[in-house]
């Protein structure tokens, strides 16, 4: 798709992207056990903001190495200066968004893609989790998609925390990758308000799909504790 000069965001190299793709699929066959669930649940076609949790550096190669369509990625501005991580971040046509503020040319890019029929990929939390378990979920992604009207993928990866360590011990860690089913937010411009319930709606459903271990601060929320679905590790929608 030839993009506009009013459509103005990253270049996404697409056969680079896929050669780099079948870099990283060779070396997670060798080097852990890729479990993944839920490919079904990914659109075949059409636009949708995959959001999901972030335990380490290993969550966005596995996620991409198990995602069947091309992603955009929203990443924080410190890795453009990166010369490793921001060379792979271009790649995957990365949006550099400055966090803590209102960075209105990331967001106008953002917006941009979805618009064109893209697809992106972002972290709720915005950032890696310190803890082990989720953290309090931001409202970009919830901004992002009622704005664009487009839904979004719920993704959450477990054991990726575990690949460097197992690997000193010459062992291969077994990494989860699960996907939801996709969830639609009411379509337009959202209160603060509304963005936040949404936010909390999106993060029990993360929560919903993860081991409870891997659930944190919203492991004892009323809709994850004590619910069947949960035990299950089944999504919930926003509105159950």
């Amino acid at each position: 798709m030839t993009q506009a000069v009013s459509r103005r965001y990253p270049f996404l190299p697409a056969r680079l992207y896929r050669d780099l793709r079948n870099v990283f699929q060779a070396l997670f066959r060798v080097l852990v056990r890729l479990h993944i669930e839920g490919l079904e649940h990914v659109p075949a076609q059409g636009p949708f903001i995959m959001l999901s949790n972030h335990l380490s550096l290993i969550d966005a190669p596995a996620v991409f190495v198990a995602m069947p369509r091309t992603l955009y990625v929203l990443a924080a501005e410190k890795y453009e200066r990166n010369l490793f991580f921001g060379s792979l971040l271009r790649v995957a046509g990365a949006v550099f968004i400055n966090r803590g503020e209102a960075d209105r040319d990331a967001i106008r890019q953002t917006l941009a893609l979805l618009e064109d029929g893209h697809c992106l990929g972002m972290a709720v939390e915005g950032t890696r989790s310190r803890t082990g378990g989720l953290q309090q979920g931001k409202a970009g992604a919830a901004y992002f998609a009622t704005r664009a009207g487009v839904p979004i993928l719920p993704a959450v990866c477990w054991g990726t925390e575990k690949v460097f360590p197992s690997l000193l011990r010459l062992r291969r860690a077994e990494v989860h990758v699960r996907f939801g089913p996709p969830i639609r937010l009411p379509a337009g411009r959202a209160r603060s308000a509304d963005l936040d319930r949404y936010t909390e709606e999106l993060m029990v459903t993360l929560a919903r799909m993860l081991p409870e271990e891997y659930r944190g601060i919203y492991r004892h929320h009323p809709a994850v504790a004590g619910s069947r679905a949960a035990a299950a590790g089944e999504p919930a929608s926003p509105g159950s």
